[in-house]
């Protein structure tokens, strides 16, 4: 009997002609350009950032937005171009969905035309690297005590920014910084959460590089420290106000990451069959062995489920009815399904799990973080339970 490796036809049944070509360019560009230096990058600690112009020759910057140079895809063909990123590293799409998803879109949905002209079309070419800047070290998961302030001088003058932000990706290479700051008008006493484009070689701006991760280290992490940093007024996000502003951005960084986990779990999948079908162990297949096929089973068919979720949350976004609490399901549980597929990967392969050159480790530190960022696994839980009961579990 022929081997397959996924008995789910998803593209034959799912997919349109587009998407599907979309989804197999990314494969072949992700194989051709990513995965014969990722693992070098990766244990360098260090972005490929030659990348970056290949990116956009691609069309993933701002790949879901409409106009500016963008590639105006459909939610489906976004989400499969995350899902390749991520079948390479976290890391890679993490700076891919950071500048569409929390700077590109920000600045497209809340920004005013001269901001989309100046800036959208040169950051979907990659001239120009975006940072979002919204975690605080003592502001995480509760955005909203955040510290970072914001004061206008005069009226219709600049701002004066002042606090520090920090877990950012792309910030110490970045270009410009979308920083949300609880802002007071001039002559008002009511503060407001605002965004502000906060450029490179503003005075006062520093974006210090984290150092010693240990996941995602094919990602640039830093800080954002602003010391009495002057905005000018036309800098800042004009169409919206409050927390709704940046936990909108989050929701669309959200939504890829459902479709990216999956791709790092089918990585992790790939290697572990491959591998137990090669390795003999006491005259056999590894693979032969009931515990071993039991595995492979489970590892397959929630992949499987995770795919036909995002799939189905990425048709619902498409009609434009996606909420922000089915974009916690889809992070929530795929990314914790991808964790578990790494875990059980790693053990498959016994000793070789932790080498690099089955990429399953660097799998498995990098989903540690994304089970983490863009909203932890505790709070999506809480939010899910809060849609289910009507009560919150969060005080």
């Amino acid at each position: 009997m022929e081997a397959r490796p996924y008995i789910l036809d998803f593209e034959g049944t799912c997919l349109d002609e587009e998407e599907t070509l979309i989804w197999k360019s990314t494969r072949d560009f992700c194989e051709k350009n990513v995965a014969p230096i990722i693992e070098d990058a990766y244990e360098r600690g260090e972005f490929p950032r030659a990348l970056i112009p290949m990116f956009a020759e691609m069309g993933y910057l701002g790949a879901s937005l409409e106009g500016y140079g963008c590639a105006g895809m459909n939610p489906v063909a976004y989400g499969l171009i995350n899902l390749e990123l991520e079948r390479q590293d976290s890391g890679i799409r993490s700076f891919c969905s950071v500048q569409s998803a929390l700077c590109m879109y920000p600045i497209y949905a809340f920004g005013n035309d001269e901001q989309r002209e100046r800036f959208l079309p040169r950051m979907a070419r990659g001239e120009v690297i975006g940072g979002f800047g919204l975690t605080e070290p003592n502001a995480g998961s509760d955005p909203g005590s955040m510290r970072t302030h914001a004061k206008q001088e005069a009226k219709d003058g600049d701002y004066i920014l002042r606090g520090q932000k920090m877990w950012i990706t792309n910030s110490p290479l970045a270009d410009v910084l979308i920083v949300w700051a609880k802002t007071l008008d001039f002559g008002s006493e009511t503060p407001v959460i605002r965004g502000f484009l906060v450029e490179r070689g503003f005075a006062g701006l520093s974006t210090p590089e984290t150092k010693g991760k240990l996941s995602l280290r094919a990602s640039v992490t830093g800080e954002i420290v602003l010391d009495d940093v002057r905005v000018p007024k036309e800098n800042m996000l004009p169409g919206v106000h409050g927390l709704k502003g940046p936990l909108s951005c989050l929701t669309q960084a959200r939504y890829g990451i459902g479709w990216g986990a999956m791709g790092a779990a089918m990585s992790c999948y790939e290697r572990a069959r491959s591998y137990t079908i090669d390795r003999v162990q006491f005259d056999r297949p590894l693979a032969s062995f009931q515990l071993t096929q039991q595995k492979l089973v489970e590892m397959h068919n929630t992949i499987g489920k995770g795919m036909l979720l995002a799939h189905h949350l990425g048709r619902v976004k498409q009609a434009g009815n996606i909420t922000p609490i089915q974009v916690s399901y889809l992070k929530r549980d795929n990314v914790r399904a991808a964790l578990e597929i790494a875990r059980t990967a790693r053990s498959m392969l016994g000793g070789n799990g932790i080498m690099g050159e089955y990429h399953i480790m660097r799998h498995l530190c990098n989903l540690e973080t994304v089970f983490t960022y863009e909203g932890t696994h505790e709070i999506h839980t809480l939010s899910i339970g809060r849609a289910l009961t009507g009560l919150s579990a969060f005080s």
